[in-house]
């Protein structure tokens, strides 16, 4: 089973999409947006999974890492 959270590689301009199941639910340009985008999915303590490898898959990159590719 894959994780429900998909933060992808980085983009060209920089920042990375992030799915939820999914479904894009924002373009975060750093750790702050993403747990912003999860707690507005409904995951409340979303700064506590980013690194739970079980919840968030990073794909394309370093973990934590929002620069251009």
């Amino acid at each position: 089973m894959s994780a429900p959270i998909v933060i992808h590689r980085p983009s060209a301009t920089g920042g990375r999409r992030v799915t939820v199941r999914g479904q894009i639910v924002g373009l975060a340009h750093d750790d702050h947006d993403v747990v912003e985008f999860l707690r507005r999915a409904g995951l409340p303590d979303a700064d506590q999974l980013l690194d739970d490898s079980s919840w968030v898959q990073w794909r394309g990159g370093r973990a934590h890492r929002y620069e251009a590719a």
